[in-house]
């Protein structure tokens, strides 16, 4: 089981799951749910090499270092830490 935790929580999750349902429970606020406005942009604090790669959609933003979309992102494995 991985883990996505934030200072209003933590949630866990299976491996290699999208971290979307997470996030929501965890209080990060969506718009699209495809990857087009970055309203649910979080910034991970620790554990980015426990997420997978970026996708294309999050390719397009150009996103800063350590900023991920919580809509596209999947957690690998282990423990990742966000804020928002």
């Amino acid at each position: 089981m991985a883990t996505l935790k934030s200072p209003s929580g933590a949630v866990e999750l299976p491996d290699g799951s999208p971290i979307k349902k997470a996030a929501e429970e965890l209080g990060v606020p969506f718009g699209c749910e495809e990857g087009r406005c970055r309203t649910c942009e979080i910034t991970v604090l620790e554990g980015q090499e426990n997420l997978a790669p970026m996708n294309e959609q999050e390719k397009t933003h150009d996103l800063e270092q350590g900023h991920r979309l919580c809509c596209q992102a999947k957690i690998k494995k282990g423990s990742v830490t966000i804020d928002f």
